[in-house]
């Protein structure tokens, strides 16, 4: 991984962080992630009269992923809406690099050097600490552990599919806008199939937000796919899980959280990871 590759992955966890706080608007959790992604969706339409239709190659991915993203978007929507963000989040985004790791060396062949894997380990030990801090206080219901652990395989489902899709497709840039105008509008019938068009006019009164948050979800996914083709899939992926350190400065500095030094210990373990997974 070259440091040009490395700095793009940082900035793509600082905007994925930034559109996840965007995310309390003060709807339905289902609705301000369904809000997001239809701004993707909407930016993306206007992106794709400049890119190529991607290759047969790429079409199978790029669906599948469209579907997983789905999957994620529900589930990360039902996990926020019954379990604390400061542990689902971390949950939900540190045992995906686990998860991608095994299958990336089992079916995609990416071999990692055991510096990149020792990185791999202390990221995923760092972020799971910051969902486990200790004492019955901070312990999660099964419910939430569950949801957070599916959206976690749905995580890692796409980010292996998108991986070889856009080496497939060879464009990276023009796999993404094709993958966001499926996925945001796909997002809309799956809201209008769940609530009905009631939810329309809701969406329509927070416009801005969702183009916002469409504009960093975009680009911080669009430099993911662009790094996967730079990089061994696992390293990107696990190097991302950086932004849970940038949800942490945002909730700390915007939403005024409290920073215990239980987060610092495991913020520690995290940074750890990224130079490991830097060097490796």
């Amino acid at each position: 991984m070259t440091t040009p590759v490395f700095l793009a992955v940082l900035a793509s966890a600082l905007m994925h962080a930034s559109w996840n706080a965007l995310v309390k608007v003060g709807l339905d959790r289902l609705l301000s992630i369904s809000l997001i992604q239809v701004g993707c969706g909407i930016i993306a339409l206007f992106g794709v009269a400049f890119v190529p239709l991607p290759n047969a190659a790429a079409w199978p991915w790029l669906l599948a992923s469209v579907i997983l993203h789905i999957g994620y978007n529900i589930f990360l929507a039902r996990s926020y809406r019954v379990g604390d963000l400061g542990q689902i989040y971390p949950i939900a985004r540190g045992c995906a690099p686990l998860l991608v790791t095994l299958i990336g060396i089992g079916l995609l062949s990416d071999q990692p050097s055991a510096l990149g894997y020792a990185g791999i380990g202390l990221l995923v030990l760092g972020i799971l600490c910051m969902a486990f801090p200790g004492g019955r206080r901070y312990r999660l219901e099964h419910a939430s552990l569950v949801n957070a652990l599916i959206t976690s395989a749905f995580i890692a489902g796409y980010t292996l599919a998108d991986g070889s899709g856009a080496r497939a497709n060879g464009d990276a840039t023009g796999y993404v806008i094709w993958l966001f105008l499926l996925d945001g509008f796909g997002m809309l019938l799956v809201l209008v199939a769940l609530h009905g068009t009631r939810t329309l006019p809701q969406l329509g009164r927070h416009w801005r937000v969702g183009l916002i948050g469409g504009a960093l979800s975009l680009g911080a996914y669009g430099v993911t796919i662009w790094a996967m083709t730079q990089a061994p899939i696992a390293l990107v992926a696990a190097l991302r899980e950086t932004s849970v350190l940038f949800a942490i400065a945002i909730g700390m500095i915007w939403l005024k959280e409290p920073l215990r030094r239980e987060r610092l210990l495991a913020g520690g373990l995290i940074l750890a990871g990224v130079v490991l997974t830097h060097w490796g």
